[in-house]
């Protein structure tokens, strides 16, 4: 099934709130006696730096309704009308047609339509508001490769390219799963204080993103046999620093020490330069708890090997370093002081500070691994520059991703006997060009997944479909599982049609006649003579189909006219439509 026009199956009720009922009583939850299945998404704290105290929510499409919950063990609840959720003095609060009520959460499975601080956003995916000290917190929940996606999506640049995007989703993955990030709501946070995720997204960065994500799925670091805790910053101003530098609790890593970065100063190493009043700082530290106000002298109490400065003195009370850096960011904005690498004297309108660098400097630097990667260094090079001895393993065993190559393409597993399936790819592979008379001088990547759920889990695929292709880049279920099945070959062969039909696709290209083009080389006796759907709906049935018949019927159709085509004009001449677009005359003749 062709990545473009996969469904991903996301719960999405549409709902409402006519009368407030709320459920305020919790069953406890009983111990389970079986081990709990690996984990496929976070929950991730949304709009966590604005404090919110109200918010709209309404429903994502106009007429619509939403199904909510007000407790865990409620009813669903439905409103068509817009609902406010405000921080009471000691809970939530509700408000829907003028009637107000408590409520222990809120739980939406989307889409659903937010309005907090002066912006709006369409959540998709399940959300859940709660009450903690005085404001809303909210969260989303998210499968863990979409939110490594829109991450890299977030923190990359267009300095980035493919290696070191692929590099980063590595480093954004293991950094997510291997360690606790203190919020009691979430399991990370959508700012800087975890990983940034803008919710509104950034198109220009998607697909790179997407691509990066797909091409190192379910990959993460790993140190000798244990999990390996990861971090990345945006420059570390030529020199990384240590993990313990930085975070003073943090235990001592090998593969996270200081050392120099000739990629990242190639070009010279930014500097910057701030002044902050003393009313500044005071009221940032002040907000975050962690100096009290009246202090009247600044000075840098210790200094790492790095360079970076560990910890400055405000009077007699020592803190933290990286944690007056936070305060300063959320406060002040984050340009103001970028990284805990820096000088600092008394000047006339407060204190001055010149630095080098941007952000904590410990792990992946984004500028160094950039260079590298425009320098032709591959992932794997720029991650071991930057987590020494560490290696990537897949996240749920610890295994390393094995490579077997072969005529036209390469295959990447976790069992070498699946060496033994080889021969019924380069099968697949063969026929695939034989029957469409397509050929690439790009090597395909067929990445087999151990496991079922592992497939599904990586890829987002729908749980009906066998194998997944984006680009060049096809993920299987177990071959082992397809090959007992006798599935393998015709799996393979409509997998690398896909690839093939893709690359020699135009513009003008419908989706139709992309899908419908596998549909007639990978098995003509089955396409009906008669198509079930009109040339006109195809297209959406195919992008939007919410079942597997209708996904089903709708491939069918599309091979259908495609095969008439094939038939009526030959294939010569299809292939030059793939291109340049079918003809209006054409299309409009195709069903008769």
């Amino acid at each position: 099934m062709s990545g473009k026009t996969r469904i991903r199956l996301v719960s999405a009720a549409l709902v409402a709130l006519a009368v407030l009922l709320p459920c305020l009583r919790r069953m406890p939850l009983e111990a389970s006696a079986t081990p709990a299945p690996p984990r496929t998404t976070l929950r991730i704290g949304l709009w966590t730096l604005w404090h919110d105290r109200n918010v709209t929510m309404s429903a994502a499409i106009a007429g619509g309704s939403i199904t909510v919950r007000t407790c865990v063990q409620c009813a669903s609840l439905t409103l068509t009308q817009p609902v406010r959720i405000s921080a009471g003095a000691t809970g939530l609060v509700l408000t829907n047609a003028g009637k107000t009520g408590p409520a222990a959460e809120i739980s939406v499975s989307g889409p659903v339509r937010l309005s907090a601080h002066g912006e709006a956003l369409t959540i998709e995916n399940p959300l859940t508001i709660r009450y903690r000290a005085g404001v809303l917190s909210m969260a989303v929940t998210l499968p863990i490769e979409r939110y490594i996606e829109r991450v890299v999506e977030s923190e990359s640049s267009a300095a980035d390219s493919a290696e070191s995007l692929k590099a980063l989703a590595v480093v954004v993955r293991s950094f997510a799963l291997h360690e606790a990030h203190g919020h009691p709501d979430y399991d990370l946070c959508d700012s800087t204080h975890c990983q940034l995720l803008r919710w509104a997204g950034n198109s220009e960065r998607r697909p790179a993103a997407h691509a990066a994500t797909l091409a190192t799925a379910s990959e993460t670091l790993w140190f000798r046999g244990t999990r390996a805790e990861a971090y990345f910053g945006k420059d570390c101003g030529g020199r990384s620093a240590a993990v313990e530098e930085i975070w003073p609790r943090a235990k001592a890593r090998s593969y996270l020490s200081s050392q120099p970065d000739r990629y990242c100063s190639v070009q010279g190493a930014r500097e910057w330069v701030t002044v902050a009043s003393h009313a500044e700082l005071t009221a940032a530290l002040a907000f975050r708890g962690i100096v009290k106000p009246g202090w009247q002298t600044l000075a840098v109490a210790r200094r790492g090997s790095s360079g970076h400065v560990l910890s400055l003195r405000f009077d007699t009370t020592e803190i933290s370093a990286e944690d007056f850096r936070i305060a300063v960011g959320e406060s002040l904005g984050w340009n103001r002081i970028p990284s805990t690498w820096f000088e600092l004297s008394r000047a006339e309108d407060g204190f001055h500070f010149h630095g080098r660098g941007w952000g904590h400097g410990v792990g992946l630097c984004q500028k160094g691994a950039a260079a590298m990667a425009s320098q032709g260094r591959e992932e794997s090079e720029i991650l071991a520059q930057y987590f020494p001895s560490a290696t990537v393993a897949d996240e749920s065993s610890g295994r390393a991703w094995q490579q077997f190559k072969s005529n036209g393409f390469l295959v990447e597993s976790l069992a070498s006997s699946d060496t033994a399936f080889i021969r019924q790819i380069e099968q697949a592979r063969a026929e695939a060009a034989a029957r469409s008379g397509l050929s690439s001088t790009a090597a395909f990547v067929v990445r087999a997944f151990p496991s079922t759920e592992q497939f599904r889990s990586s890829t987002l695929a729908p749980g009906w479909t066998a194998a997944f292709t984006e680009g060049n880049w096809i993920a299987t279920q177990p071959l082992s599982v397809l090959s007992a099945r006798h599935l393998l070959v015709d799996t393979l062969r409509h997998e690398f049609l896909h690839a093939l039909v893709e690359q020699a696709s135009g513009k003008e290209a419908p989706l139709w006649l992309r899908e419908g083009l596998v549909e007639a080389w990978s098995d003509p006796e089955r396409l009906p003579r008669q198509p079930s759907l009109a040339l006109n709906s195809v297209d959406t049935v195919l992008a939007h189909a919410a079942s597997e018949a209708e996904s089903t019927a709708a491939h069918r159709a599309a091979g259908a006219y495609a095969n008439q085509l094939i038939t009526r004009y030959g294939r010569t001449q299809v292939l030059q439509w793939l291109r340049s677009g079918v003809p209006a005359g054409v299309v409009s003749s195709l069903g008769r």
